[in-house]
């Protein structure tokens, strides 16, 4: 490959990171105003959306995991888990290992409101996913793995 070519392909890479680092923003703007959508319908802060995501996604988890996958102080937790469980969303129960300590799980039958407001951006999804191939999809599923990671490593420097 010549000087010329190797320039071209170099300027062509900054352009195509410049195009997925503008995108994963307005991705993420746009799923923080469908969270807030979402939150505002069930009467439920976005942070308590969060959690609730967490806890059903890694539960049942102890409330010093969720603090730490949620990148909160325990004493916030608090009012969070306070909320969602007088809102019929989560329960707290004694750890099967620990009788001492606790561990959080969603309940399913509130859960089935989250779903059904998300079906509609969960069916968009089913039919972007469609045009493209299963290698295709291996590689975007790898690339937002790993975005997902960068993020949580980066807002752990922060803390």
């Amino acid at each position: 490959m010549s000087a010329a070519a190797d320039r071209e392909e170099a300027r062509l890479r900054r352009r195509a990171a410049v195009d997925i680092k503008g995108a994963m923003r307005g991705l993420r703007s746009n799923l923080a105003m469908l969270n807030r959508q979402v939150g505002v319908r069930l009467e439920l802060r976005d942070v308590d959306v969060d959690c609730l995501d967490v806890i059903n996604s890694q539960g049942p988890i102890s409330p010093t995991a969720l603090a730490r996958a949620a990148g909160l102080h325990p004493a916030t937790l608090t009012g969070i888990l306070d909320r969602l469980e007088r809102g019929g969303w989560i329960v707290r129960e004694r750890a099967a290992t620990d009788r001492r300590s606790v561990v959080v799980r969603t309940l399913p039958d509130r859960l089935g409101e989250l779903y059904h407001l998300l079906s509609g951006m969960n069916s968009s999804l089913d039919d972007i996913c469609a045009d493209y191939t299963t290698e295709q999809l291996q590689l975007i599923a790898e690339f937002l793995r790993r975005s997902a990671i960068a993020g949580h490593d980066s807002g752990r420097e922060l803390q």
